[in-house]
């Protein structure tokens, strides 16, 4: 896959060096930004001026070049923290200037990465579209009035138009995977909890989890090593699994028959011609059944998990309902339909499934199916957002429930020119599997370069 801009490797190799700079980079990433005009990417960009100082501030700091991230520019979804700068959730009326930073914002500030500004998202991060903003509605890169997806929509185009090399964003139902799968790039979910969710605004707090969007498997390997560890502050916090040790991985592959694509069929002939391809460069590829996956993604809005997002957002709803988008309105105001019998009798439910699905990671280490199934224009989402937004999550609304790991994987177009993508996901814990996996599908050596990274970070320790 071929990177849209300058990779994390790339930057770090030409700072390091000194045939470019952090400076440099700032006034690269600068002019691209303001080339782009409000095209629904940002929110709050880090203004020229200030973006250069902090580049220069960043050089002067002693040791500099061998920063683990040495000027590595980067964007932040506009629901997570950084001090001095507003956090507005795409709703002007909530917005307030972050006091403190989120500590994984923080380890990468400390690392030597700088700061870029804050991007777009669906309001509240209510929706996997990218058409709930009253901001500039962000198009895929991939043009045709294509939606960008949500509600990571700015995090994934700020990527995919190489103005930033990663961001920070977030996935509770798919947000960091489906935009990234509408932009061509790769949109990683680590599991829960691996990375500190203190300083994000909780769209469902049991659920949340931080995602990174990059170009590169190793671009998200280095920013992973940096931004991942245990913090005490987060009751979901835990330490990562084990590493990929290499040899076969064996791929569980649903039946076809079990594959909705929608009446896409372009988007179906493209998926099976991606995941036939699997068998021929290395895997083991393992019948395996979707419905376990696809009756819990079910429990999600159709089940009481929309009244959590009343826990962040029932004060500013039914103080200031006007000041809310109508479709994110609709979808908090049907949380309040539960009682706390629903709310048991579906996490009964999910427990069942969930006893179910571990029993199948005896026989798989990954499953592989589309991250979407079709794809959307502007008009069309907006003619009827709540079906077009169901529609988008039928891969991805089971992941956070049913406590896995996932990454949506660039493969190609279709043939009429969309964007496809496949979605590699494993248990909780299983992620350096998961990115071997992802890694394998791409060509990338990764195992190699991720163990001689980490050799690396430890000797500057």
């Amino acid at each position: 896959m071929r990177s849209p801009g300058p990779t994390v490797t790339e930057i770090l190799a030409s700072h390091e060096s000194g045939s470019g700079s952090p400076t440099r980079t700032a006034a690269r990433v600068a002019d691209a930004i303001a080339a782009c005009g409000a095209d629904g990417t940002w929110i709050t960009p880090v203004p020229r001026e200030q973006l250069l100082a902090a580049a220069a501030e960043i050089e002067r700091r002693p040791g500099a070049r061998t920063l683990p991230l040495y000027g590595v520019p980067f964007g932040v979804k506009d629901s997570i923290d950084v001090a001095g700068w507003p956090t507005t959730l795409a709703c002007p009326d909530f917005a307030y200037t972050a006091t403190e930073t989120a500590p994984a914002v923080e380890r990468l500030l400390d690392a030597g990465a700088l700061f870029v500004g804050k991007t777009n998202l669906d309001q509240f991060a209510t929706g996997l579209n990218g058409t709930r903003t009253p901001h500039p509605i962000p198009r895929s890169v991939f043009g045709g009035e294509l939606i960008c997806g949500g509600s990571s929509s700015g995090s994934a185009r700020a990527v995919a138009l190489g103005q930033v090399p990663f961001c920070v964003a977030t996935d509770t139902a798919g947000s960091g995977r489906v935009p990234a799968a509408l932009n061509g790039i790769l949109g990683w979910k680590p599991s829960r909890g691996l990375i500190s969710a203190v300083g994000l605004v909780p769209a469902c707090k049991s659920l949340d989890c931080m995602t990174l969007m990059a170009s590169t498997v190793e671009d998200l390997d280095r920013v992973f090593e940096v931004i991942a560890g245990v913090d005490p502050d987060d009751p979901w916090s835990r330490a990562r699994g084990p590493r990929h040790i290499g040899g076969a991985l064996r791929v569980g592959l649903p039946d076809a028959a079990e594959l909705d694509f929608f009446g896409d069929e372009a988007f179906r002939a493209t998926h099976l011609a991606a995941r036939e391809r699997l068998g021929r460069i290395g895997f083991d590829c393992v019948p395996t059944t979707l419905e376990p996956f696809l009756a819990a993604g079910e429990l999600l809005y159709q089940g009481p998990w929309v009244a959590e997002r009343l826990v962040e957002f029932e004060t500013f709803l039914t103080a200031q309902p006007d000041s809310i988008l109508p479709v994110i309105r609709e979808i908090l105001t049907g949380g309040l339909r539960f009682s706390a019998v629903d709310v048991f009798r579906a996490q009964h439910r999910l427990q069942e499934l969930r006893a179910t699905v571990a029993r199948m990671w005896a026989d798989l280490d990954v499953i592989v199916v589309p991250t979407i199934g079709t794809t959307f224009t502007v008009a069309q989402v907006l003619a009827d957002p709540i079906a077009t937004n169901t529609t988008l999550g039928h891969y991805t609304h089971f992941g956070n429930l049913l406590d896995l790991t996932a990454v949506s994987v660039p493969v190609g177009t279709t043939a009429d020119g969309r964007p496809a993508a496949v979605m590699v996901f494993g248990p909780a814990l299983s992620d350096d599997t998961v990115l071997a996996a992802a890694a394998r599908i791409l060509d990338e050596p990764r195992l190699a370069a991720a163990a001689e990274l980490r050799l690396v970070q430890r000797e500057r320790q």
